[in-house]
């Protein structure tokens, strides 16, 4: 909390400590949406001009994360409205298959075999495309439940469903 309440005096040590601090979530991110890393880290840089521009509210935001993920979510979606002219809104389906980035290991889970990885990854890939969303939020973005209502518009209770189901799936294909 030390580096956000120096940040609100917006000196360019703090901001440039900010900016280290969650680069690589938000790389991941607009990477997950876009397939592309060249236009995350341009959407990245993006959304790091936006938090600049409104560094005077920034003591009001409660959850960090949330908001950053929220600016990152909204101007991926704003870089591929622009690149397809003619898309009006891009859904979880459109993203596809390659919409989850193939290493999702932490170091915990690189004792998983690789096969039992490639079985978990094909699961999650199998997802219906909101609970995908859901899912790799909750448990690859570690974002509260709570957080993740308000970015999603839905209730904390739909979420606790979404990942019950996606657990559910992920241990059935496990066990086969």
């Amino acid at each position: 909390m030390l580096l956000w309440n120096k940040m609100t005096d917006m000196d360019e040590y703090a901001f440039k400590g900010f900016v280290e601090l969650y680069t690589s979530d938000l790389l991941y991110y607009a990477q997950y949406i876009v397939r592309s890393k060249e236009e995350a880290e341009e959407i990245v840089s993006d959304v790091f001009v936006t938090v600049w521009q409104n560094r005077n509210k920034i003591r009001e935001i409660e959850h960090v994360k949330a908001w950053l993920l929220t600016i990152t979510h909204n101007q991926a979606v704003s870089y591929l409205r622009k690149k397809n002219h003619a898309v009006s809104s891009v859904t979880w389906e459109e993203m596809g298959e390659n919409a989850i980035p193939a290493d999702l290991q932490t170091p915990d889970e690189r004792l998983i075999s690789q096969e039992e990885m490639s079985r978990i990854n094909h699961a999650i890939h199998t997802l219906p495309p909101r609970c995908r969303q859901v899912f790799v939020l909750a448990k690859i973005e570690k974002l509260l439940y709570k957080d993740i209502a308000g970015l999603l518009g839905i209730s904390v209770k739909t979420i606790n469903m979404h990942i019950a189901s996606a657990l559910e799936r992920i241990s059935e294909a496990m066990e086969k």
